[in-house]
Formats: structure tokens, C-alpha cells, sequence
């Protein structure tokens, strides 16, 4: 989040939430998304644990941060991936591939976003938010394939749109869950993300039924 044009103490304040929720997210890398603990946050800030309650009141906050800043960041690419697509590149396919790869290089904010990784957490609607155009996005982008005569207009309705992002997620889960180290390029699981577009374009053929 930029902080120009704020004043002094107001952007000093969202710079220290900025530090909070970056020790936050490596903590998470080494010792599980889960296993987030306050005091070891306010440790590695060298502040005493009560001070971090004036910018955050539970740890549940700091994931509902967390999870709008992914999903936030997470949509960026999406559309910035889009909108530099050339005439004669696939939209969708441009999206998802951008959508994986960001995922497979975050897979701290992967587990946050996708995966309910911890007891209890459920986003605020703020937080959800982004996630919610995330799904507008690719809702219009089905729809201009149906009316470009693409797709059937069933690819625009809620079992397509269900159907797509599970499709995805599975492939997604599979490669973190057996090769978390692994590029997209490389990866054995998300290689195949060509085959399941195309597994969706037959189901959603303009000629289907």
C-alpha cells in the first residue's frame, strides 16, 4: 500500500502495519500458516506484544489483513496479465496461467486464500472482496467467449464457473501438496493445465447438448 500523500504519523503507522504483516507471512513460511503466534511477530519487530495490539487487536486480524493483501495482489496479476494479452492470445488461458504461476511462488498466501488452513478464520467481506471480483473477472471473460460463439452459454453459468475454479484448485493442490518446490514450468501437476482447459472447452463446446 503506497503512503504518499499521508501525514507523517498516519504513514508511519501503515508502514509498521506493512512490517508486521511481511514478519507475519515469514513466519508462516517456517512455521506453518496455522502456527502464527503474536509474541513471536512482536519478537522479530523487537516491540513488546501489548504494542502490537494497538495495530492489530487478535491474530485473526492479521490473517484477515493477510488475506485481503493476497487477494489484492493475486487479482492485479490476473488483470495485468489481460490486459497486455495480443489479439491472438486466450484470455482465460492468459489469466490462469498467471493465476497459477503467482500462486505456486506464494504458497503461504495460497494456503491463506484457498485452503482452510486455520480453525476458525473466516475473511471479513472486506477482505473478501477482491476475491469476489477475482470471480466477476472470469465470469466476464466466459461471457465474451459465449457471445463471441466460443463457448456454449452454459460456460457463463454457476456450475461452469464451479467446475473451472475446482478444476484449477485441484491441480493447483496437487502440486503443492506433492512438489512444493517445484516452477510452474516444471511442476508435474500444474503442466497439465492445458490439458484441463481444454478438458473445459469440450465440456462447454458452442455445439454441446
Amino acid at each position: 500500500m503506497s503512503t504518499a500523500g499521508l501525514d507523517r504519523r498516519t504513514r508511519r503507522r501503515q508502514e509498521t502495519i506493512e512490517e508486521i504483516l511481511e514478519v507475519a507471512i515469514e513466519l508462516m513460511e517456517t512455521e506453518g500458516v496455522a502456527a502464527l503466534s503474536l509474541s513471536a511477530v512482536a519478537r522479530r519487530l523487537g516491540m513488546q506484544p501489548p504494542s502490537l495490539y494497538q495495530y492489530f487487536p487478535s491474530k485473526m486480524a492479521i490473517y484477515d489483513a493477510l488475506f485481503q493483501r493476497g487477494a489484492e495482489l493475486v487479482l492485479a496479476v490476473q488483470r495485468e496479465a489481460v490486459a497486455t494479452a495480443s489479439e491472438d492470445e486466450d484470455v482465460l488461458e492468459r489469466g490462469l496461467n498467471a493465476f497459477c504461476r503467482w500462486c505456486l511462488e506464494h504458497p503461504v498466501y495460497s494456503q491463506l486464500l484457498f485452503w482452510r488452513t486455520i480453525p476458525g478464520f473466516e475473511p471479513s467481506p472486506a477482505a473478501f472482496a477482491p476475491s469476489m471480483e477475482s470471480v466477476e473477472d472470469l465470469r466476464q471473460h466466459l461471457q465474451e467467449a459465449v457471445d463471441a460463439g466460443r463457448l456454449h452459454p452454459d460456460a457463463a453459468g454457476e456450475e461452469a464457473i464451479a467446475l473451472f475454479t475446482s478444476m484449477t484448485a485441484g491441480l493447483l493442490s496437487q502440486q503443492i501438496a506433492n512438489q512444493p518446490d517445484a516452477s510452474f514450468e516444471d511442476g508435474r501437476f500444474i503442466r497439465l493445465l492445458p490439458v484441463v482447459l481444454e478438458m473445459f472447452y469440450q465440456r462447454y463446446a458452442p455445439t454441446r447438448g
